[in-house]
């Protein structure tokens, strides 16, 4: 574990950089600024190591963060339809910001946004932030935490807690953007992926679920048997149409709350290829199809599909779908979950 100053906020507060390293040649680096994954440094088919997350040497850059490069997303993941929503009678209202739905939160006020506080551990650092009763719209007082590890079997695993004194959603997730051939390998279209998911849940206008549980079986969706992200993604779907390429969220086959492997991922020619481990039954895999041409690191343009994100989640707008698990968490239910990725060559 190694801690050292990343950069001062406009308020003058400090921001921290922590390193955390394993005798594999892996290394990540994340900082309490929106608990935010900065840099994952994981070795090739080779042995040379490359930085495998798209993202911004400097602080600023993370003030704008449109792509939500590597932050932590609290206290609810993805998209709530009309930015509202009622438990027990009473309706709450959120940020309207993206067309009339929410997204992620809040775009200023969200876990990504703010500093969370960090304790330090032998191979891990636990960062933890409390959120007010009304904060964003959402009920309760609650205390949310997300503890990364790095392990000797090259797992980068996050464990995610949170606790509310009163009925709310708890759906935090991680928005790293990774590149097996790099951050600066440009497209991600080479890469090959399996997902553990016959199922997905379709959307309308606005990337909204229609509530329907659908197959993926005769549909450029199917990722049941591995295949390459490019084959498809520009297929006449209506879906795909729907936003730009993949942005679907899908059903994890058997998902029984027990931590499972859910995806793989791998890039050709580096060899490197990523496992995904989940307790959750939703993951989201999104093509990066509208990253917006940005300066990342080393000077890097980052564009559209030079990133993929697997995010593990309860489904999109669970909290109006009477069929979907529900993501509600209350003073008898804390929130507990883990998302692991692993990587190894081929």
């Amino acid at each position: 574990m190694k801690k050292q100053l990343f950069g001062t906020t406009k308020e003058g507060r400090e921001v921290f950089l922590y390193t955390l390293e394993n005798k594999g040649g892996m290394k990540a680096e994340v900082i309490d600024y929106g608990a935010i994954l900065v840099r994952l440094f994981v070795p090739d088919k080779n042995g040379k190591t490359d930085d495998v997350t798209l993202g911004y040497d400097r602080l600023e850059d993370y003030y704008e963060n449109g792509s939500f490069f590597g932050g932590t997303i609290a206290p609810n993941a993805n998209r709530i339809a009309g930015a509202a929503f009622i438990i027990d009678g009473t309706k709450y209202s959120l940020d309207v910001n993206d067309g009339p739905n929410n997204l992620h939160s809040h775009f200023v006020m969200g876990g990504h946004k703010q500093i969370w506080q960090a304790q330090e551990g032998d191979q891990s650092v636990k960062f933890t932030l409390k959120l007010k009763d009304g904060e964003m719209g959402f009920p309760g007082n609650k205390e949310i935490s997300i503890t990364y590890t790095l392990t000797e079997n090259n797992e980068l695993r996050l464990d995610y807690h949170g606790c509310t004194d009163k009925k709310t959603i708890l759906n935090p997730t991680n928005h790293a953007y990774f590149n097996l051939a790099g951050h600066d390998g440009g497209t991600i279209l080479n890469h090959v992926l399996w997902m553990k998911a016959s199922h997905y849940t379709p959307v309308v206008q606005g990337a909204i679920p229609t509530g329907e549980i659908a197959p993926v079986a005769g549909t450029p969706l199917d990722f049941t048997k591995e295949k390459r992200i490019g084959d498809e993604i520009e297929a006449d779907f209506e879906q795909l149409k729907l936003v730009s390429g993949y942005d679907h969220n899908f059903a994890v086959d058997d998902w029984d709350g027990e931590l499972q492997l859910i995806a793989s991922v791998m890039e050709p020619e580096s060899g490197r290829k990523m496992k995904v481990y989940s307790d959750l039954p939703g993951l989201q895999f999104y093509a990066g199809n509208c990253i917006a041409k940005t300066i990342g690191k080393e000077g890097v343009v980052y564009k559209e599909r030079d990133g993929l994100c697997l995010e593990t989640d309860y489904f999109p707008n669970a909290i109006n779908e009477e069929g979907f698990a529900s993501p509600v968490y209350g003073p008898e239910k804390e929130y507990t979950s883990t998302t692991v990725y692993q990587f190894e060559t081929v």
